[in-house]
């Protein structure tokens, strides 16, 4: 199926695809403010409730790392090239595992064979729909930590040369573990520092090996599962609008305007709900997939059996 037109000015796409350090750097300082706001609820406060709280807003935050170190992956977090790729890959990427110059090379070829069948990121989709039991156990692997740790054996054993890797965890080879590892270290060190050695494991490597494998299940299911099978950006990828809950939780920094990233990649995360009106006032809200929220996507991707 030919790639559908996209009749939209081309002045106001360059207008939208403006870089701006100014952004980039409120949208670094906000994902980092959030994760240490919320573990300081739990460490005034601690009860259940605030550690419940402090593991669900730490794990979506460590994902909106990664969702801002996609776009650095795209050149457009920022606009000076070398602050953009600096951040992108030791202050976003490198702490909770990515390596943005190895998802860089990865990403785009997702983007020039989407929904193909040399599409990278085809295994993350195909598999659906599934059933209501599979998808449950699923779910169940990420939030006991047991798909954290297949991926890291899994990688281990790629670098050791011992398998070609676990299909659809390309998003997260690297060439090499030590800026993660001088990361963790760092954020391990300050802690202890502040007598808080113990918030290491229970406020920052917790969330990444349960929540955060949530949220990035849903948020891939979201993107392309049972989307078409055609080189139409309104078609093989798909938006989903999402309240306010679940834009702190599931769909952070626009994440979920997926349509309109695949349309134009170059337009930062924050112009994306601008280019989403622009789409809708120029006729194609009839073309593009659409769910209404991340409950919708979920009945669309499973079975009853």
């Amino acid at each position: 199926m030919a790639t559908l037109p996209l009749n939209i000015d081309k002045a106001h796409i360059r207008e939208l695809s403006n870089r701006s350090n100014l952004w980039g750097a409120w949208l670094t300082f906000h994902v980092w403010a959030t994760i240490i706001i919320s573990g300081a609820v739990f460490v005034i406060w601690p009860n259940p409730l605030t550690f419940v709280f402090a593991v669900l807003m730490i794990g979506s935050r460590q994902h909106g790392m990664a969702v801002l170190m996609h776009d650095a992956a795209h050149g457009i977090l920022f606009r000076n090239r070398k602050i953009n790729d600096f951040v992108g890959h030791y202050v976003l990427g490198a702490p909770y595992g990515g390596d943005m110059h190895s998802y860089r090379k990865y990403h785009l070829q997702h983007h020039k064979y989407t929904q193909t069948d040399i599409d990278p990121d085809l295994p993350l989709s195909a598999k659906f729909p599934v059933s209501r039991h599979s998808m449950m156990r699923k779910f169940l692997r990420d939030i006991t930590g047991l798909t954290f740790i297949r991926l890291r054996i899994a990688a281990h054993k790629m670098r050791q040369g011992q398998s070609a890797g676990m299909r659809g965890t390309d998003a997260f080879q690297k060439s090499s573990d030590r800026p993660t590892i001088i990361s963790n270290v760092m954020i391990f060190s300050v802690l202890a520092v502040m007598g808080l050695w113990w918030a290491y494991f229970a406020l920052w490597l917790l969330p990444l090996m349960t929540w955060f494998w949530v949220v990035l299940r849903l948020r891939n299911i979201a993107e392309h599962a049972m989307t078409a099978r055609n080189d139409s950006p309104l078609e093989h990828a798909r938006t989903t609008k999402a309240n306010l809950i679940e834009r702190i939780l599931f769909a952070p920094y626009w994440v979920n305007y997926h349509v309109e990233h695949h349309a134009y990649m170059y337009v930062p995360c924050y112009n994306l709900p601008k280019l989403h009106r622009t789409m809708l006032a120029r006729g194609y809200g009839g073309k593009m997939e659409m769910k209404p929220g991340y409950v919708s996507v979920l009945k669309t991707a499973t079975t009853p059996a």
